[in-house]
């Protein structure tokens, strides 16, 4: 990695984690664009937060390529690395590049896509009435454990035809993988052993289900290439989409221009969503591009090599695209990165089924508790420690209590 000339920013810490927005501000006003970062283990890498900087990076793949073979830190990289399961290499989607980046995309979308939007919104109106039921006699809960991290991971499991004891035990190992902390690379070869059962379980027996869609597809995927594939979907689907839910209930509960419209959820529900991909995405920081020859970007010089991180959450608050904080017209802005873009975006498929799950999540939850209301002061609430993913520790809230649906 070059030499920018002044010290870089320590991608980790109490600094980052509690007060990203701040860091993001300081990084901008020392760095400008394009900061030179240190990540655990003083590994060193770029972060791009300038919002047009990101998106050239996006729109580049021949410039800024998605194989961490071409990185050239990996001599600086001990093996138990904690960050080791975001630039490992696998044969997926997420790192091949292109023909056969094209073959994979199609077949992941194309899987994906099968699923019928009215029975997803059916299966997660029911999953979310099941898990309400198992709280809402009670005068309240922490929706986090209770409601924001599960639903997510019971409809993925019903995505992949998992009962929910093993999508439970599935979602637990994909957050402590992503989470990067001293059990991310066992967690992630306990994940390929899971999906590795279940590949040979449906290719046995396929179903009506994304894992056997994938296997069926003309892309004609062995085994091998589909475990870690099914690996990468559920990274993709399931904690950014508990976030993104925890996040857009937090700020409903907690901002006074949803106040009024709670009770309207199905309309304030896509609005508050849509804030949040602005303004506290899910999906923080993403990793990474590698550059393919030295270039100049934000001013800095990027070495043939480098690691470049996708500064998402930087980006979408660049004061050069939004001046102000909740500008008139955001909440109808569908302009921010959070789901990446350029030909390594996020599926549309994939941010269809995301969005009917939050969506849906919040029309019930409001639908069965009206007068939900958040049972600490909002300054008390605290985000989770992970400078990759960004969401509520706990959410805890009160509510009248009502029956369970099967008592009415």
């Amino acid at each position: 990695m070059s030499d920018s000339g002044a010290c870089p920013v320590l991608l980790h810490g109490p600094d980052f984690r509690t007060d990203p927005g701040g860091l993001y501000r300081a990084m901008r006003a020392e760095h400008g664009s394009v900061v030179p970062v240190l990540l655990e283990g003083d590994v060193p890498a770029w972060l791009v937060i300038g919002y047009r900087e990101l998106h050239h990076v996006l729109s580049s793949p021949e410039v800024f390529a998605r194989s961490s073979r071409r990185w050239n830190a990996w001599d600086r990289v001990p093996e138990d690395w904690p960050l080791m399961p975001m630039v490992i290499q696998m044969p997926t989607v997420l790192y091949s590049e292109g023909e056969d980046h094209h073959r994979r995309a199609g077949a992941v979308s194309d899987a994906l896509a099968g699923t019928d939007p009215h029975e997803l919104r059916t299966v997660t109106t029911r999953m979310a009435d099941r898990l309400i039921d198992g709280f809402c006699a009670s005068t309240g809960t922490d929706l986090r454990p209770a409601y924001t991290a599960r639903l997510p991971a019971l409809v993925l499991s019903w995505l992949y035809g998992l009962d929910d004891e093993r999508g439970d035990r599935t979602a637990s190992l994909m957050t402590t993988m992503i989470d990067g902390g001293a059990d991310a690379m066992e967690a992630q070869r306990a994940l390929i052993a899971a999906m590795t059962e279940l590949v040979a379980e449906r290719r046995a027996a396929p179903g009506a289900d994304v894992v056997s869609r994938l296997l069926a597809h003309p892309a004609d995927y062995t085994d091998e290439e589909a475990v870690p594939e099914l690996v990468v979907l559920l990274g993709g689907g399931n904690q950014p989409t508990g976030e993104w839910l925890g996040n857009a209930l937090r700020l409903m509960l907690t901002d006074d221009r949803f106040a009024a419209s709670i009770a309207g959820a199905r309309r304030s529900a896509r609005e508050a969503l849509n804030e949040v991909l602005w303004e506290d995405t899910p999906t923080q920081v993403h990793a990474g591009r590698y550059a393919a020859h030295d270039v100049e970007l934000g001013g800095q010089l990027i070495r043939r090599g480098d690691l470049v991180l996708l500064g998402l959450a930087g980006a979408n608050t660049d004061p050069s695209v939004r001046p102000t904080e909740h500008a008139p017209g955001d909440r109808g802005n569908h302009a921010h990165l959070s789901f990446s873009h350029g030909a390594h975006s996020c599926p549309y498929p994939a941010q269809e089924i995301a969005e009917i799950i939050a969506v849906t999540g919040i029309e019930v939850l409001m639908d069965r508790l009206p007068d939900l209301d958040l049972a600490v002061d909002p300054a008390d609430l605290r985000w989770r420690p992970s400078p990759w993913v960004r969401g509520v520790a706990s959410l805890p809230v009160s509510f009248t209590p009502v029956p369970p649906l099967g008592e009415i």
